[in-house]
C-alpha cells in the first residue's frame, strides 16, 4: 500500500466541500508521501454542486486541501506552486466512449477525417498512395452526409485512384467501409454473394456490389483488413495517450478491448508511461479473461477491466440502427440486428455471474428495447447497482426513457453525434422519432444517469466539442435547423457532470474521482477559457493549459 492509500481513509471521512462552503485541513504528510503541489490562480470548479475555490492542494496523488490560497499553503507547506495564469481548472475530464487504439491508429494511417467530398476522398487517396506506393492501403474517417454528391463512395470511385491493390476504407462510424475492384477480387465477392446475418452488401441495380459492406459483412473483408501487431498497437495507444492528454483527458472508458490492448495498456502503466486511467471494456471475441476472473485492477491502478462491451444494432448513418418502424428514406428496411438475442442473453448471464459490467452498444429505437429487454431478462425488471450501460443511446421510443433510470441503467451518450447526425436523422426518422433522439436533457431529467464521450476516431476526440455539443446543441460553424431538438441541450453543470462526476458514478468510482474534494485523486483538468461562462463559440477556441490525473501532470502550457 502506497503513502497515498494510507491517507485515503482518514481524508475520506472528512466532510465534503459544500457548495463554496468551509474546506478542511490535513496534517502535514511525512517525507516520501509524494510531492506536494499547489494549484491556483485562476477559477477553480470543485464540481460539487456550484461550488468554487480559490486554491487547491495536491499531495502525492489526492486532494489535500480545497479552499482559500492562505489556508491551503497552511496545508501543504513548501509546495510547488502551480499557477493557472487566469486558466479555469475543473475536475479532471473522461471520456465516456472511446476506442483509444484507434484513436491512435488514425494517427498512424490514412485519415479521412473531414473530407468533403468524393474528389476530396480521392484526392487523399491518391496522395497517400503516392507516399506508400506498395501493400494494402487502410484508412477511414469519411462520412458522407454533408457530400454534394449525397452518396456514400463506390468500388469505381476507389478504382480511379487505385486499382493495382486492395483498399478499404471505413465510414468515421465503423458501421461501414467500402473496398475497390482489386479487394472484392482478393476476396471472391460478387453479385452471388448472400448477405450475412446482421450485415449488408450493399448492390447496385444490376446486382453487382457497390464495394459498400454494412456492420457483420465488415468481417468478410478480413483478408483486406491490416491487423495491427503487438509492436504497432503499443505505438498506437502511446500516441492516443499522449493526444488525449493535450486535450485535456484524465480518464477514459476505453470500449471494445481486445486481450492485446489490455496487455499493451498494463505494460505501459508498469512503465509508467501511462498518462491517462482507463477502464475497459472487452470484445467478447477477446472477453475471455474478464468472462472468468471478473473485474480487475492492475497495480498501478490505471488500469482497470471492467466488463464486456456487446452489440445491439448499427448506425444510423449506414442505415444499420435498428428502429422500430422503417427508415423514413427507405421505406421496408428496419436496420440490423448485430448480435442475435439468445447470445446477448448468454454474455449477460456469464457477465453477472462474475459481477462484469455490460455495455451494449444501441443507437435505434428497436435496438435500445431490446437492450433493455435483454437486461432485464438477466437481471429483473426492477432497479440494480450493477451499472450496467448503453453504450450512445440515441433513438429511444419515449416509453423506454423512464426503463433506465427504473433498472439503474447508465445513458453513455456522445454530443458531437448529435450536432453531426441531426443533419441527417430527420430523414432518417421522420419528425415524430426526433423526440426520443439524443434526448440527454430528458433521461437526466427522468433520473437516469447520463454520462458523455465522444466515440473517438468516429467523432474527434475533443472535450470541447463534447461540451459545446451538449450545452448548445449546434453544429460546430453554428447552425441549428428548426427541428434539433435544442430543448434537449444541457446546462453548464450538469454537462460538466457528464464528463467528470456521472463518468466516475459509470464506472463505480464516484467516492475516489469526478469532483474537487479533499481525499479524492488529484485529476483535474484547466481550460485558457472558463467554459461555465463564456459564450458558446468561445468554448471551442479555449486551449487546455493543464492536465493533472492522480497527481502527475500530463500535459502543461
Amino acid at each position: 500500500m502506497n503513502a497515498s492509500d494510507r491517507l485515503a481513509p482518514r481524508l475520506t471521512r472528512r466532510a465534503a466541500l459544500a457548495a463554496g462552503a468551509a474546506a478542511f485541513l490535513v496534517p502535514r504528510l511525512a517525507s516520501g508521501d509524494g510531492p506536494s503541489m499547489i494549484i491556483s490562480g485562476g477559477p477553480i470548479y470543485t464540481g460539487v454542486g456550484a461550488g468554487r475555490a480559490e486554491a487547491v492542494a495536491v499531495i502525492g496523488d489526492r486532494i489535500a486541501f480545497v479552499g482559500s490560497l492562505e489556508d491551503a499553503r497552511r496545508a501543504a507547506p513548501g509546495a510547488r506552486a502551480i499557477d493557472l495564469g487566469g486558466a479555469t481548472a475543473l475536475p479532471g475530464f473522461v471520456d465516456s466512449h472511446v476506442h483509444l487504439t484507434g484513436v491512435g491508429m488514425r494517427e498512424m494511417t490514412l485519415n479521412l477525417e473531414g473530407t468533403a467530398s468524393v474528389p476530396d476522398l480521392q484526392s487523399r487517396l491518391r496522395a497517400w498512395a503516392a507516399r506508400n506506393p506498395t501493400g494494402i492501403i487502410n484508412g477511414g474517417g469519411w462520412i458522407e452526409t454533408h457530400w454534394p454528391e449525397h452518396r456514400f463512395p463506390t468500388r469505381d470511385d476507389l478504382d480511379a485512384v487505385v486499382s493495382d491493390r486492395p483498399v478499404y476504407l471505413q465510414r468515421s462510424d465503423g458501421h461501414a467501409g467500402v473496398i475497390n475492384s482489386k479487394a472484392l477480387e482478393v476476396l471472391g465477392i460478387g453479385p452471388s454473394t448472400p448477405s450475412p446475418s446482421g450485415g449488408e452488401i450493399l448492390k447496385d441495380a444490376r446486382g453487382r456490389p457497390t464495394g459498400l459492406f454494412v456492420d457483420n459483412a465488415q468481417k468478410m473483408l478480413a483478408a483486406v483488413i491490416l491487423r495491427p501487431d503487438r509492436a504497432t498497437k503499443r505505438e498506437a495507444l502511446r500516441r492516443a495517450d499522449r493526444l488525449y492528454a493535450s486535450r485535456g483527458w484524465t480518464g477514459v472508458h476505453f470500449m471494445s478491448v481486445d486481450q492485446t490492448d489490455i496487455e499493451v495498456l498494463r505494460e505501459m502503466a508498469r512503465a509508467s508511461a501511462l498518462g491517462l486511467r482507463a477502464d475497459a471494456y472487452m470484445d467478447p471475441s477477446g472477453a475471455a479473461e474478464v468472462l472468468s476472473t471478473g473485474p480487475s485492477v492492475d497495480a498501478s491502478g490505471r488500469v482497470r477491466l471492467r466488463g464486456i462491451k456487446l452489440y445491439a444494432d448499427g448506425a444510423l448513418g449506414s442505415r444499420g440502427a435498428a428502429l422500430l418502424a422503417p427508415y423514413s428514406d427507405k421505406p421496408g428496411w428496419t436496420g440490423l440486428l448485430v448480435t442475435p438475442h439468445d447470445r446477448m442473453v448468454e454474455l449477460m448471464a456469464k457477465a453477472k455471474a462474475v459481477n462484469a459490467q455490460v455495455a451494449v452498444h444501441a443507437i435505434g429505437d428497436r435496438g435500445n428495447r431490446l437492450a433493455l429487454d435483454a437486461m432485464a431478462e438477466v437481471l429483473g425488471a426492477g432497479h440494480t447497482d450493477r451499472r450496467w450501460r448503453i453504450e450512445h443511446a440515441q433513438i429511444i421510443s419515449p416509453q423506454d426513457i423512464p426503463r433506465f433510470a427504473a433498472m439503474g441503467v447508465t445513458a453513455s451518450m456522445q454530443p458531437s453525434h448529435a450536432i453531426g447526425d441531426l443533419y441527417f436523422a430527420p430523414s432518417r426518422l421522420g419528425d415524430e422519432r426526433l423526440k426520443g433522439a439524443y434526448a440527454w436533457r430528458t433521461l437526466i431529467e427522468s433520473g437516469a444517469l447520463v454520462c458523455a464521450g465522444t466515440d473517438a476516431p468516429v467523432e474527434k476526440g475533443d472535450p470541447r466539442i463534447e461540451f459545446y455539443g451538449a450545452v448548445y446543441r449546434h453544429a460546430l460553424n453554428g447552425f441549428a435547423a428548426p427541428d434539433w431538438g435544442l430543448n434537449e441541450a444541457v446546462s453548464r453543470s450538469q454537462a460538466l457532470a457528464m464528463l467528470t462526476l456521472s463518468a466516475a458514478k459509470a464506472v463505480g468510482r464516484e467516492s475516489d474521482l469526478g469532483t474537487l474534494e479533499v481525499g479524492k485523486r488529484a485529476d483535474l483538468t484547466a481550460f485558457s477559457k472558463n467554459l461555465m461562462t463564456v459564450e458558446p463559440p468561445e468554448i471551442l477556441k479555449a486551449t487546455p493549459t493543464l492536465t493533472m490525473t492522480a497527481g502527475q501532470i500530463t500535459h502543461q502550457v
